[in-house]
């Protein structure tokens, strides 16, 4: 079974960047598509971003569309979410995950905090 384990995360302030990193473990990374989520306090878990096995296809949320950026090295185990142009209201805690997500597979998610 692939754990998963986010890094990055921090506060930054408004219409600053962070880059978030996704370690997996196991072998079979590279054969998954993988997604990145949020949860903000008080709201249910969102699909922020996803990429395929390959990154042949990303797709985003209309909310990050044209700010963040997704992207995995699989000789690297690695997924990636570069986010820039941060909003107050991209404060959540940002988890990995296989997409479709397994319910088995979140780990402890890293906290990304947008504030003055």
């Amino acid at each position: 079974q692939v754990q998963f384990v986010e890094s990055g995360g921090g506060l930054v302030q408004p219409g600053g960047s962070l880059r978030l990193s996704c370690a997996a473990s196991g072998s079979v990374f590279r054969l998954y598509a993988m997604g990145w989520y949020r949860q903000a306090p008080g709201k249910q878990r969102e699909l922020v971003a996803t990429i395929s096995a390959l990154s042949r296809n990303t797709n985003y949320g209309d909310s990050v569309k044209g700010r963040f950026t997704i992207s995995r090295d699989n000789a690297k185990n690695t997924m990636y979410l570069e986010m820039n142009s941060l909003k107050p209201e991209d404060t959540a805690v940002y988890y990995c995950n296989r997409d479709p997500a397994r319910f088995d597979a979140w780990g402890q998610g890293t906290q990304v905090t947008v504030s003055s």
